[in-house]
């Protein structure tokens, strides 16, 4: 049997990062539970200060149940290479089934002024094609 999961991220700021992954995956900002209509009602009736409002905050893939990413506030900052990351899979395939770079470019593009940064791009014989890029707090993924 499989088993779901979720995907946590660390964050300095959880609200802004998780917009940023939404437009990356088309995902969209989690409701909040029923009977609340907002995050600002949830919060001011389980009686968390404003000031931490912005402690966590989640994503979803809104036609895939259980394709979750929560993101939650950490006060260290990022240090090191991640050991897991995201590829975002542009669907660019030529006839041929190669990538079409133009379309993988114009989705970094996308990226980059929602904050993220491209570090390089790669095009490997028999391992693919790739853009490396960085969010807007430093994590890597790749645009493929």
């Amino acid at each position: 049997m499989a088993l779901t999961y979720k995907i946590t991220m660390d964050a300095a700021d959880p609200a802004s990062l998780g917009d940023f992954w939404a437009l990356a995956l088309g995902y969209q900002k989690e409701p909040p539970p029923a009977p609340f209509t907002t995050w600002d009602e949830a919060l001011t009736a389980w009686g968390l200060p404003p000031e931490r409002w912005n402690d966590a905050t989640a994503i979803h893939d809104p036609a895939t149940p259980g394709s979750r990413i929560f993101i939650q506030k950490v006060p260290e900052p990022k240090t090191a290479k991640n050991r897991l990351h995201i590829d975002i899979d542009s669907g660019a395939r030529r006839d041929d089934g190669s990538k079409d770079w133009s379309v993988m470019r114009e989705l970094a593009a996308r990226l980059v002024a929602a904050g993220g940064t491209i570090e390089r791009e790669f095009d490997e014989p028999g391992q693919g094609s790739w853009i490396v890029m960085h969010d807007p707090e430093g994590n890597e993924f790749c645009v493929c």
